[in-house]
């Protein structure tokens, strides 16, 4: 296949994308001057295709039916890094069978609803646990910045084959929605069981358990697991992670910033932001050598209650397909290097997250509340009580805390420092229209469990592959597919060459 490269303002881009087959498309809006640039695909002649040409642009995968087959493993976990691995295993033709202490993600909906409503959390069903993992209920985000893990394309291909957007496979930075992302997990399941797979929900498992090859793809949040792995000798450390807080601010004011709009012609911004979508942005600084930024920023999102255990506050972000919503949130996180052993990180967090839920109840005095303690941007920043709190997306209630005083010294000293360095880039961005909510302090794990860098086997037991978010060795939805789809390669070729 053939391609041509074009610039062009938002406008032109338009008419492009409604009329020819891209290949990829990115936005540049560093400057005023907002650019789009389009990827087409061509034929020989170098002539654009139209947008309905029959051109497949890749390969359909070739899963083969493990009812009967003499080969299979184990998956522990079904979000990105289980289910695909999983797949992975179908087109070698290992019979995966998935084991999910959650439910599958139409009951798993229910429950999220109950927490969002105050109605109490269910600790195996929740926004970290059960179909489909944590990346399911989020922004869907379909970017990774690491480029040598292996085929991310094929990653965006199978997303594709089972559903999602065409934009998969042509954004920079691509993402599914919320409101999609449960469609897309249930065709997986679907297709792992009529090709002969298992998946089974509501079911423990434990290291004890471990007479298969096992994929290890626990996600971030299984703190119990992580404890008994521990006990079982099964090799891990401390590793780096980062804790923070949730930021909102009103999507029109990120628009105005992010887009450089004047205010001073209406129409042209309201054009211009149909034509783009609402704003993202990515921002990072270094505070006394340590990295202060932006992660996972929702446009048009919510901010969600996060936690998997009772006593404990956790917030992160989501957004629907059209990221519509009139605000704009993302994570603010400090790097951060909790010391001791791999057990001493996991308490460092979650005593964090304790305090944070210690220091809503002062306010709402109820066990089944999931609100969340919040702040006024500028009243962080400048440590100030905040006597009101600006309307949020969070459903289950923000209550006036004084983030600035318990945070960590090691974390929100430094947030507050980075916000004042957002601030300069961004004029405008540092204002007590917006709020902190807390905490932000899943978007990684404290926790690597080791392995072999090329057979992915852990160091310590040979028939365990840890891989994904939760083993340390991915940052999203893609990286952890990725991670999934090369244990499981190295699985199947070590159970059929064996």
């Amino acid at each position: 296949m053939n391609t041509q490269q074009l610039i062009l303002t938002p406008w032109q881009a338009k008419r492009y994308e409604e009329q020819y087959r891209l290949v990829k498309r990115s936005v540049d809006a560093r400057q005023r001057d907002i650019k789009v640039l389009l990827t087409l695909l061509t034929d020989i002649h170098g002539n654009p295709l139209p947008k309905d040409a029959p051109v497949p642009l890749y390969d359909e995968p070739q899963f083969k039916d493990v009812h009967n087959a003499e080969h299979q493993a184990c998956i522990v976990g079904s979000g990105p890094a289980g289910l695909f691995a999983a797949l992975t295993m179908l087109e070698h033709g290992v019979k995966p069978i998935i084991i999910e202490r959650g439910k599958d993600v139409s009951a798993r909906k229910r429950d999220i609803a109950k927490v969002s409503k105050n109605e109490g959390l269910n600790a195996e069903s929740n926004y970290c646990f059960g179909e489909g993992g944590a990346g399911t209920f989020s922004d869907g985000k379909l970017f990774s910045r690491s480029k040598k893990r292996g085929n991310m394309q094929r990653v965006m291909e199978l997303f594709h084959y089972f559903g999602a957007p065409d934009t998969v496979l042509y954004e920079a930075h691509a993402h599914i929605g919320s409101d999609c992302l449960p469609a897309i997990i249930r065709r997986m399941r679907e297709c792992i069981i009529s090709h002969g797979g298992e998946i089974h929900f509501n079911t423990l498992w434990s290291p004890a358990d471990l007479a298969l090859p096992t994929i290890l793809a626990i996600g971030h949040s299984a703190h119990d697991t992580y404890r008994q792995l521990y006990n079982e000798g099964v090799a891990m450390e401390a590793k780096g992670c980062a804790m923070g807080v949730r930021v909102e601010h009103p999507q029109s004011l990120i628009n105005t910033l992010m887009y450089h709009l004047t205010g001073q012609d209406r129409q042209h911004d309201e054009q211009l932001v149909s034509l783009l979508g609402n704003a993202s942005y990515s921002l990072v600084t270094q505070v006394q050598g340590k990295g202060v930024y932006s992660f996972c920023m929702c446009p048009g999102g919510h901010i969600v209650p996060a936690s998997s255990d009772k006593e404990s506050c956790v917030v992160n972000g989501m957004s629907a397909n059209r990221r519509n919503s009139p605000y704009a949130n993302s994570g603010m996180v400090v790097e951060c290097h909790p010391q001791g052993t791999a057990l001493d990180a996991l308490t460092w967090q979650e005593n964090i997250e304790h305090t944070a839920w210690t220091e809503a109840q002062k306010i709402v005095v109820n066990p089944l509340s999931a609100a969340a303690p919040a702040q006024r941007l500028q009243d962080f920043v400048y440590g100030i009580r905040s006597e009101s709190l600006p309307a949020c997306s969070y459903l289950p209630d923000i209550v006036p805390s004084r983030l600035d005083k318990w945070l960590p010294k090691d974390v929100g000293p430094l947030l507050r420092q980075g916000f004042l360095d957002f601030e300069r880039k961004h004029k405008g961005f540092l204002t007590n229209d917006a709020v902190v909510v807390g905490v932000e302090s899943r978007s990684s794990s404290p926790i690597r469990l080791l392995r072999d860098k090329e057979t992915y086997r852990s160091l310590s037991h040979p028939l365990l592959y840890p891989c994904g978010e939760g083993a340390g060795y991915a940052g999203g939805i893609t990286s952890s597919a990725l991670d999934g789809q090369n244990a499981a390669t190295q699985l199947c070729l070590h159970v059929l060459n064996s």
